[in-house]
């Protein structure tokens, strides 16, 4: 007789339950930024020692900050009219003009004149810094794909990112000539004439923050995600600041061409992005009267706190 055969019982293994996959999901990030805080804070110890930089990195977060509250009535389903919309670009355009005005391209040739350079060596090399700021965020803009909220999408390999992605490299080129503005003011100007050109900034992001938050809301994205990335888009304007602070602080040659660099890289966000954003609805005339009081605002507090 045969003796019967052993039955094999094939081994099922337990599927892995949401919750398991979601837990190694959240321990590999957790691994991944631990491991990148201790360059990032390194980097921060060797900054806040640094009384240029620092300050740099306390102004271009006071912006950042100012962004992040500007979202927060979007998050209490606030809607702003597109006529108030319009007045707070144009009050914003009004700010950034100023500032480049009398806390970069003044400043920037009072400093070639102080380094020996006569009344039109100065002017050039100041007039030639801002065609260079000018031109490198144009160049940015051809080479970094990215969506603005008027024109739609721009750059290579625009369809192939996905369009929140887009909307981020937008909010980025706006927002970092900015921070650069405040590193070069603090590297290189008197302390209280950094500050109120932060302070000019800083002022402007609040409603600039409201703004981005509503028009991404606009386009379709959740109330959260739009407030999310209405706050994180004011995080390029610290590192900015740090970045323009340090290149300006290697060398003091650099001066008059890191404040011109600064003001135009504004100017072109100005007129490429925030005037033909305030003029397109038909609010032509509360957008003016944004941007003049928004000038005048700034150039008070340049004037009495310079």
């Amino acid at each position: 007789m045969h003796e019967p055969r052993p039955h094999h019982r094939e081994t099922v293994l337990p599927a892995s339950s949401p919750w398991t996959v979601r837990t190694r999901k959240l321990l590999g990030w957790g691994i991944v930024l631990a491991g990148a805080s201790l360059p990032v804070a390194q980097l921060l110890r060797q900054v806040l020692a640094d009384p240029v930089l620092a300050g740099a990195l306390q102004g271009g977060s006071v912006a950042a900050l100012a962004t992040a509250l500007g979202t927060l009535p979007v998050l209490l389903s606030q809607r702003l009219s597109d006529r108030v919309q319009d007045t707070l670009f144009g009050f914003g355009a009004g700010v950034m003009l100023a500032a480049c005005a009398f806390s970069l391209i003044i400043p920037g040739l009072a400093a070639a004149q102080a380094k020996g350079a006569g009344p039109w060596t100065s002017g050039t090399m100041v007039g030639a810094a801002i065609l260079l700021g000018g031109l490198a965020l144009l160049a940015l803009e051809r080479w970094l794909p990215h969506e603005h909220f008027i024109k739609g999408k721009e750059g290579p390999e625009a369809r192939k990112l996905k369009r929140t992605w887009l909307f981020v490299f937008a909010i980025a080129l706006h927002n970092l000539p900015e921070g650069l503005a405040i590193g070069v003011a603090f590297a290189g100007t008197d302390p209280m004439r950094a500050a109120a050109l932060a302070t000019g900034i800083a002022i402007q992001d609040v409603p600039e923050g409201l703004v981005v938050a509503t028009a991404l809301l606009a386009a379709g994205y959740r109330r959260s995600l739009s407030v999310g990335l209405g706050m994180a888009s004011g995080l390029v304007e610290p590192v900015g600041a740090v970045l323009g602070a340090a290149v300006i602080g290697y060398s003091g040659l650099l001066l008059p061409w890191g404040l011109g660099f600064a003001a135009g890289a504004m100017l072109f966000v100005i007129s490429h992005e925030i005037i033909p954003e305030s003029h397109r609805k038909g609010h032509e005339a509360w957008a003016t009267g944004g941007l003049m009081l928004g000038f005048v605002l700034m150039m008070l507090l340049d004037t009495a706190l310079g």
